[in-house]
């Protein structure tokens, strides 16, 4: 039996090409016009040359998935195997895909470019500051930070008051002592002590606007319209007041130009922007959907976490914010995953149990009803392990037919693309007949609890949502400040459709209690923070960073 090789070993034995041969498959010309190489192997398209370009009608597949277990679904590994397999069978594709944080890299997720046979490289530069775009928005994030504690220093020309920043820092790592802190401290030399908070840097409003804006020019102007605080008549204060607007975008200029990289096989790859879908909306830039759908015939991008949180944000917040219309939706699936859903633990999941696979089903049936709620067509990837047995293979097969959905078998992370060539030809089927019947979950007019309720009930199958006098007065508050036609963006656990994370499968008639709302003025939406979810994680009892180093070779050992 041959050795089974490590995905760093797969990565570093890759033949990658040049990348303007990477580029010249998508017509992309070698000129410094459109694009600027970082290195051999990665490229930054020139927004310049992306206006110049007119869409090719090209189709958009959204990839997304079952609530996650501890047993992994695979869904980074499906985006790039499926767009290897679209361009192994002639079609040209390009896959989306957001940048990894560096907090769940020496967590506990470890690296995020794919796996197997089906991979993003250079793996190590991707998972490891990549182009610098987090430390551009995290620098840039912390600049309004200091100029908000500046103009206070400096005689509080604004009246801000200081019990009213709702500006929170932020960092790009896991680090629960800094949740909530005091600042300023040391006398009057050093300002007014106030209380102050962080977050990761991927939940930075930030992080949302650059990956919703069209264009430098609507970034400035999102970012001019950032809350930053309130004045003690609670008036809104915002970034524009203290013209931060200019040198936050001065810092985010290069950033904001998307990420070409390539899969093993040599096959284009846009990876730019990553809020987290549990706290944040889940999506790459739009800048870079627009960018792949300008330059290939077929893109495939993913929405983070399960179908309920990364996919329900990317179609109620990125589509409607952006115009984009998804063509077909692939739920990612694991028996392993749906067993856990089950009942079965994670060190039980080797032996065959078409008992609580069948049980596990349930969750894997209400994501797809979920999708269907929004007028989309859905195909099944089961991302197969070596451990699945022919008979479980079966029963999720035939499980799948009950539900009126093709679904395919798929051993990209063992095959590469061709392991992913039936999952392709049925994408290629659906986005080929696909009748224009896409729609949002709720519309514009409802008030923003409604909305609220309207995702408990529909996606969650939550019984009620609860909130205290004062998160409710605080959601009029905003609505009638002019924010109630803004989607919601529910920051909730990843690991349940409730917001107890050890609920598995497709739990009923639970309450999705909010415990926090925050108005996000310049991404344009409003944050609703439910249960016991945080804004800044904290790392493991055992992190990854413990067994993460370099061995003599000076390689990289323990990052994936």
């Amino acid at each position: 039996m041959s050795e089974i090789k490590s995905d760093i070993q797969i990565a570093r034995e890759a033949k990658m090409q040049p990348i303007k041969d990477i580029l010249s498959k998508i017509d992309v010309p070698d000129e410094n016009f459109a694009f600027s190489p970082m290195g051999r192997h990665i490229a930054k398209i020139n927004l310049e040359y992306l206006d110049t370009l007119k869409n090719k009608n090209g189709k958009l597949i959204l990839v997304t998935a079952i609530t996650p277990t501890p047993a992994g679904e695979g869904k980074t590994t499906t985006s790039v195997g499926l767009n290897d397999g679209l361009n192994k069978i002639g079609k040209k594709s390009i896959v989306c895909l957001r940048e990894p944080s560096l907090g769940p890299s020496f967590g506990m997720k470890g690296g995020a470019a794919g796996g197997g046979y089906a991979q993003v490289v250079p793996m190590e530069q991707i998972n490891l500051h990549f182009t610098g775009d987090f430390h551009a928005i995290t620098s840039a994030h912390n600049l309004l930070s200091a100029l908000i504690d500046n103009h206070i220093y400096w005689g509080n020309k604004l009246n801000i008051d200081v019990r009213r920043v709702v500006w929170r820092r932020v960092m790009d790592m896991n680090d629960r002592s800094l949740r909530s802190i005091i600042v300023d401290l040391g006398g009057v030399a050093n300002g007014y002590p106030r209380q102050d908070s962080f977050d990761i840097t991927v939940a930075s409003e930030l992080m949302a606007i650059f990956c919703l804006a069209t264009d430098l020019k609507d970034l400035e102007n999102r970012i001019g319209n950032i809350t930053i605080g309130y004045t003690r008549d609670k008036q809104a204060i915002y970034a524009k007041d203290l013209n931060a607007q200019g040198p936050m975008t001065v810092l985010l200029k290069e950033a904001i130009r998307p990420n070409v990289t390539q899969t093993l096989e040599n096959n284009p790859a846009i990876i730019h922007g990553g809020p987290f879908a549990n706290i944040a909306h889940g999506c790459n830039s739009v800048i870079a959907t627009k960018a792949g759908l300008k330059l290939a015939d077929y893109v495939v991008t993913e929405a983070g976490f399960g179908a309920d949180l990364g996919a329900e944000k990317f179609l109620d917040i990125k589509c409607r914010k952006s115009g984009l219309k998804p063509d077909c939706v692939v739920i990612v699936a694991t028996i392993r995953a749906l067993k856990m859903h089950g009942g079965v633990t994670k060190e039980d999941l080797k032996k065959e149990n078409l008992t609580a696979l069948k049980e596990g089903m349930v969750n894997l049936r209400r994501h797809i009803n979920n999708i269907r709620k929004f007028g989309l067509p859905v195909t099944v990837a089961i991302n197969h392990f070596i451990t699945d047995t022919e008979n479980e293979m079966k029963s999720l097969l035939d499980f799948c037919e009950t539900q009126g959905v093709k679904a395919s078998k798929c051993s990209h992370w063992s095959n590469g693309s061709e392991g992913t060539i039936e999952l392709a030809k049925n994408v290629i089927e659906i986005c080929e007949d696909k009748k224009d019947t896409f729609k949002f979950l709720y519309e514009d007019d409802l008030s923003l609890f409604k909305k609220i309720e309207k995702i408990a009930q529909e996606i969650y199958s939550a019984s009620e949502v609860v909130a205290d006098t004062k998160v409710r007065q605080q959601l009029k508050d905003f609505e009638e400040k002019g924010y109630g036609k803004l989607p919601v963006c529910i920051a909730k656990t990843q690991y349940s459709f409730s917001t107890d994370p050890g609920l598995k499968g497709a739990p009923t008639g639970h309450v999705l209690p909010v415990r926090e709302v925050r108005l996000s003025s310049g991404a344009e939406f409003v944050v609703v923070v439910c249960g016991e979810i945080m804004t800044m994680p904290g790392l493991p009892r055992v992190p990854a960073a413990n067994s993460i180093k370099l061995n003599e070779k000076g390689e990289i050992e323990g990052l994936f």
